[in-house]
């Protein structure tokens, strides 16, 4: 009878399966070794005969169980711990007076420089090298914004000659540095309009590649929402030749799962662009919470901000912010409709 009631209780399906997204809300034990473990413990599923649940660890101890060693239950989880480190180490950068070295990064987090690399990139999806360039070009973006001088800006944000800085400026600014202090009226951003499944799709297009994807009912306001998003740049309506791009953005949104041959041109800050990134590494047909993809990012107490960023996304499906649900799998909410969320989502083999 005690063996059934282990086997029939939910929560023996969630050990035997070693599913990570059980810890957390309750660990098990074995009399037989007298330990206990997490759900997703990768040790040898013991005879149900040994196996008792508990609600935490505390409970397990109290029970007279010890800590596995290979999972360490009493601890927290892997993707936590290593997330933890390299919010620590993102913030010994973004404090940095000077930039410093893989090693010193390496040395603060207690890892080696080749296994701190690897899993830097693997949280935020950037390099050390690569999460300091882009915070040192938000710190200029924020100057010129205030109408810092360029030569002051460059130097205050971190940049040890403005050579270097102009060397990098087209990424980090997507123009020249004078240009994005006057409010980036310099650019020129060309538009088309076409129909999908979804409605109306507008697609626009810098110098530099795609920079929005819209999708709504009303060309009017379609054209209104670029203009609010990128409100001192010329937007002009493109001629016959843009014709192509428009069938392969509403090629995307009717296959979401194809990608987008194009290039692109992606404009956020350093966090922005840090969750836009976990967002297009996210397969297509699977789905994650904004509490998953803080995590995915190192900065597992910014959902909110995490949701912010995701609803400033101006490039539908290419960005997939389509994929993010809330913890219990519902549908949360999306800048161009639920309804449309939901279809893209069915159209990527989900719900």
């Amino acid at each position: 009878m005690l063996m059934d009631s282990i086997v029939n209780d939910p929560r023996w399906m969630r050990m035997i399966t070693r599913d990570a997204g059980a810890d957390g809300s309750f660990v098990y034990s074995v009399r037989s070794t007298g330990v206990y473990c997490r759900p997703s413990c990768a040790a040898r599923t013991p005879s149900p005969r040994n196996v008792a649940f508990h609600d935490d660890p505390a409970a397990a101890e109290a029970a007279g169980f010890r800590p596995c060693k290979r999972c360490r239950p009493n601890e927290a989880p892997r993707a936590e711990r290593h997330a933890a480190l390299v919010e620590a180490a993102c913030r010994r950068i973004e404090s940095a007076e000077e930039p410093l070295s893989l090693g010193e990064l390496a040395d603060g987090a207690g890892l080696s420089p080749y296994h701190f690399h690897r899993l830097f990139k693997a949280v935020t999806g950037l390099t050390p090298k690569g999460y300091a360039d882009a915070h040192r070009a938000r710190r200029v973006r924020e100057a010129l914004g205030k109408g810092t001088q360029v030569t002051e800006a460059i130097y205050e944000a971190g940049y040890g000659s403005s050579g270097r800085f102009y060397a990098a400026a087209d990424n980090a600014l997507g123009m020249l540095p004078a240009d994005y202090r006057r409010g980036g009226r310099a650019a020129t951003i060309r538009y088309g309009i076409g129909q999908s499944s979804l409605g109306r799709v507008l697609a626009a297009a810098s110098e530099r590649g795609i920079c929005a994807i819209m999708m709504g009912d009303d060309d009017a306001e379609l054209v209104a929402d670029l203009g609010r998003r990128f409100a001192n740049a010329r937007a002009i309506e493109a001629d016959s030749g843009f014709q192509a791009t428009i069938d392969a953005v509403v090629a995307l949104v009717e296959e979401p799962a194809r990608g987008l041959g194009l290039p692109l041109d992606i404009r956020g800050t350093a966090f922005q662009r840090r969750v836009w990134q976990a967002l297009q590494a996210i397969p297509a047909g699977e789905t994650r919470s904004y509490a998953e993809l803080a995590r995915a990012i190192g900065e597992p107490r910014a959902a909110r901000a995490v949701a912010g960023a995701c609803a400033a996304n101006k490039l539908a499906v290419v960005v997939p912010c389509h994929r993010v649900v809330h913890g219990d799998g519902s549908l949360s909410g999306y800048r161009w409709g639920a309804e449309r969320k939901r279809a893209l989502l069915r159209k990527e083999g989900r719900g």
